[in-house]
């Protein structure tokens, strides 16, 4: 699982070592937000792991753009007194803030609500594409069944019968079916 961990002070005190105890192996360094952003641009990461405050910004609004542009799970560790505002800021967006200092634990509890989180996002995404899909063929089988019905002068329902009879004959996908019926049709 790549991780990629952003944080001032190079080798991340202890975070980098209990990170590997949760099975976060495949680690990748940032030491400020450019850095971050560069990575981001470039990898794909499970979870990201700001440790505030960064040398060129604090972090908040980098932990922000990467909930934004990644599937990512997104922990942003903040000092204690300033963990409930910056939480009110990010939480919108997907982001786990973490006190510091924070216990084993806690950092564990907070590493695997990540990874469920992005494995929720992943599975919204999945049925978005699906009902993306499923939404083209719709408009697809409807477009092909009134060029059916404008050119062969069949009913909607003719037509509706016509494009399913003819997947299941041919063994094509309707949205198939109406494609070439519109490449037939359309073009006159």
């Amino acid at each position: 699982m790549d991780t990629l961990i952003i944080s001032a002070r190079r080798g991340s005190e202890a975070l980098s070592p209990l990170l590997r105890e949760y099975g976060l192996t495949e680690q990748h360094y940032a030491y400020n937000g450019g850095e971050a952003r560069r990575l981001l641009g470039e990898s794909h990461f499970e979870i990201i792991v700001i440790n505030t405050p960064l040398s060129d910004e604090f972090g908040a609004d980098l932990s922000v753009e990467c909930a934004r542009k990644s599937d990512a799970g997104v922990l942003l560790l903040v000092a204690c007194a300033h963990a409930a505002e910056i939480s009110a800021r990010v939480e919108d967006y997907g982001v786990f803030v973490v006190a510091k200092p924070f216990g084993k634990s806690l950092l564990f509890q907070a590493v695997k609500l990540a990874q469920a989180s992005r494995r929720r996002i992943l599975g919204l995404r999945q049925e978005n594409t699906r009902l993306q899909e499923k939404l083209e063929e719709l408009k697809l089988s409807g477009r092909a069944k009134a060029a059916l019905m404008q050119y062969l002068g069949m009913t909607e329902q003719q037509a509706h019968r016509y494009l399913e009879k003819q997947a299941m004959d041919l063994r094509l996908p309707k949205s198939e079916v109406a494609r070439n019926i519109l490449s037939a049709y359309e073009d006159h």
